[in-house]
C-alpha cells in the first residue's frame, strides 16, 4: 500500500492538473448544493420571519417542530424522497429518481428547517428591539417582515452559508436518491465514500481536500460577514 505522503502528492496532482473527472464532480456538487440552498432560503427565510415576528395559536408547537426537524436523519429523508419518487410512489411518473433533481429535493428538505429555525431566532430577537417602533408607526404585517428581513440581512447571509455547509457535506440522502451514478449523480461526498471503498485513495483524498477548502472559504465568509455587520451596527 502506498504511503500517505505518496497518496497526498498524487491527490494534489489531480487537483492541480484540473482532472476532468474531478472538475465534473465538483461542478455537479456545487450546482446541486447551491440550487438546494436557494430553494431552502426561498421557503425558510419567510417562514422563519413570520414565526419570529408574530404571535399566533400553536406558535410554540411550530417552533418545536422547526427545531426538531433541524436534526432530521439524512438517510430517513433519503428514504422518504426515494419512496415518493420511485416508480410505485406518488411522484414516480415524473421520472426524477436517480437524477440531480432528486438530490436537490432531498437536500432542500434537509436544509429548509435549519434556515427556518435560525431565521426565526434572528428575527424574533430583532423584532423585540423594534416592537415599540413598529407599533407607534402602525407598520403592517408585510412591511414588518420585509423591514426585519432587510435589517437582519447580514445575519441571514450567515444562515444561508450555514445551510450551504450542511448541504455540501451531505452523503446519506443524496446517495439513496441519486444512486451515485458516474457522470450523472456522482458528487464529492458520494465519490469519496465509493472511491475509498474501492481503494482509489488518491481521488478520494483530492475531493476531501477540496471539501476542506470549501469549508475554510465558507467560514472565512462567515467571519467577514459578521465583521461587516458589526461595523454597520456602529455607523
Amino acid at each position: 500500500m502506498e504511503s500517505f505522503s505518496a497518496i497526498l502528492i498524487e491527490a494534489i496532482g489531480l487537483i492541480l492538473s484540473w482532472d476532468p473527472d474531478v472538475i465534473e464532480i465538483i461542478m455537479l456538487s456545487l450546482r446541486v448544493t447551491l440550487t438546494a440552498v436557494a430553494a431552502a432560503c426561498l421557503i425558510g427565510l419567510p417562514l422563519g420571519a413570520i414565526v419570529g415576528a408574530f404571535r399566533f395559536p400553536m406558535r410554540t408547537g411550530v417552533i418545536v417542530a422547526m427545531n426538531t426537524l433541524m436534526g432530521l436523519p439524512p438517510v430517513v429523508v433519503g428514504l422518504l424522497v426515494y419512496l415518493m419518487l420511485s416508480a410505485s410512489g406518488p411522484m414516480g411518473v415524473l421520472g426524477l429518481l436517480y437524477t440531480p433533481t432528486a438530490m436537490i429535493i432531498a437536500q432542500t428538505i434537509l436544509v429548509t428547517p435549519i434556515v427556518a429555525a435560525l431565521t426565526r431566532q434572528v428575527i424574533e430577537d430583532l423584532n423585540g428591539e423594534y416592537a415599540e417602533q413598529f407599533a407607534s408607526l402602525g407598520v403592517g404585517p408585510l412591511d414588518r417582515v420585509l423591514a426585519l428581513l432587510w435589517d437582519a440581512r447580514y445575519s441571514l447571509l450567515t444562515v444561508a452559508l450555514a445551510g450551504f455547509g450542511r448541504a455540501v457535506a451531505e452523503v446519506g440522502a443524496v446517495i439513496i436518491v441519486g444512486g451515485n451514478i458516474n457522470h450523472v449523480t456522482r458528487v464529492m461526498t458520494t465519490t469519496i465514500a465509493l472511491e475509498t471503498s474501492k481503494g482509489n485513495l488518491e481521488l478520494a483524498l483530492a475531493l476531501g481536500l477540496i471539501l476542506l477548502v470549501i469549508a475554510v472559504i465558507v467560514n472565512g465568509l462567515l467571519m467577514a460577514i459578521r465583521g461587516t455587520a458589526a461595523r454597520a451596527a456602529y455607523v
